[in-house]
């Protein structure tokens, strides 16, 4: 599953309307893009290895694709099946799942979030389109994002067109919704009251599937963070000036994925390569990587990321079939494994009591740790 979200075609293309670009000239955003080398001394880890109570769920069908989940505030976790086209939820209580196929879905359901008002928000990567569902009524509401348009490389007098592909999502504090298009090389901004979509070129060139932003956060002060998997960037972009700063790691060059800000503004992302776990303090520049520990077979793996209301840091580690916590202040990474083998997690969210939730893309379960 990882590997056909991230095999990314070698197409390029451009963006179909440049005066949808957030407001500003393609000039304004060359003048407003500054790259940080970041230097950081490697943080040597340790691992412990812990038991807590898990509790695994079977999905009713194999392949079912699934990547992030998300949680409401009645305790149902909320994920989409890519193997399926299907949105879907697992409702703790009952134990039971319900799947939806979701309106000119195709497979694509990858970003998901709950809104303050427990209704549903996604991106249909392959659709091309964000997607709000309203639980009690049943009903949906599509954002179309713009298709873009490239010359065929089997036939230079023909041409192609590739959606956008909307990737992962969050909302700022005025409840706009924020996502990244990993084919567009741009981040977006939905205003759910108007509707209206702007796009923020990361690039002074239009480029497609050139960055390939992947993970969004928005951190307390407003500030938009995202990663880049065709590069080794950490990126920050300023929704009110549309000043981009990018953040390298000195003699690295490992691509992030998933990204989150913890309640201080620190900024946290994992990178599948190599098992990094980095944190970024925008104040100083300062950029300190964790490495955790291999216990399989293969190298590095870590996708999901989890930053909890008590600034907790999980992250799942596919390569060595396990849950983690980073205890900074040890320089240790906590382990704890999961029953199944092979089961690939991906990603996890927090939910009551202190409760772990996680995506199995491996053996199509959904799972729970109590630590």
């Amino acid at each position: 599953m990882l590997k056909r979200l991230l095999s990314i075609s070698w197409l390029l293309a451009v963006l179909l309307c440049a005066s949808a670009c957030s407001g500003s000239s393609l000039e304004q955003i060359n003048r407003n893009i500054a790259e940080t080398p970041v230097t950081g001394q490697t943080t040597h880890t340790s691992v412990v290895i812990a038991e807590g109570h898990f509790q695994e769920y079977a999905l009713p069908q194999a392949n079912s694709g699934l990547m992030r989940p998300a949680i409401d505030h009645e305790g149902r976790v909320w994920f989409g099946e890519m193997g399926h086209n299907y949105l879907a939820f697992f409702d703790p209580r009952t134990r039971t799942f319900t799947q939806m196929t979701p309106p000119q879905g195709a497979s694509g359901i990858m970003g998901i979030a709950v809104a303050a008002d427990d209704t549903i928000w996604f991106a249909e990567q392959y659709a091309n389109y964000i997607g709000h569902y309203f639980p009690h009524s049943g009903q949906y509401k599509l954002y179309s994002l713009p298709v873009l348009k490239t010359v065929d490389p089997n036939d230079k007098n023909s041409t192609i067109s590739l959606p956008s592909a909307p990737n992962d999502i969050a909302f700022d504090a005025q409840g706009n919704v924020w996502f990244t298009e990993l084919n567009a090389d741009s981040i977006g901004m939905l205003d759910p009251h108007t509707g209206q979509i702007k796009q923020f070129p990361l690039s002074p060139k239009k480029t497609i599937q050139t960055l390939n932003p992947y993970g969004i956060a928005i951190d307390p002060e407003g500030i938009v963070w995202f990663t880049e998997v065709g590069s080794n960037h950490i990126g920050s972009l300023d929704p009110h000036t549309g000043a981009i700063r990018l953040y390298t790691l000195q003699d690295s060059a490992n691509p992030f994925m998933e990204i989150r800000s913890d309640s201080h503004g620190a900024i946290w992302a994992t990178s599948f390569n190599a098992g990094l776990l980095v944190k970024l303090d925008p104040r100083t520049g300062t950029l300190t990587p964790y490495y955790a520990p291999n216990t399989g077979s293969n190298t590095g793996g870590l996708y999901g990321l989890l930053i909890t209301s008590s600034n907790e840091v999980w992250v799942t580690v596919t390569s060595s079939n396990v849950l983690a916590r980073l205890d900074s202040s040890t320089k240790r990474f906590i382990y704890y494994q999961i029953p199944t083998a092979a089961s690939t997690p991906f990603g996890l969210v927090m939910g009551p009591e202190h409760t772990i939730w996680f995506t199995e893309a491996g053996s199509n379960k959904i799972g729970m740790l109590k630590p």
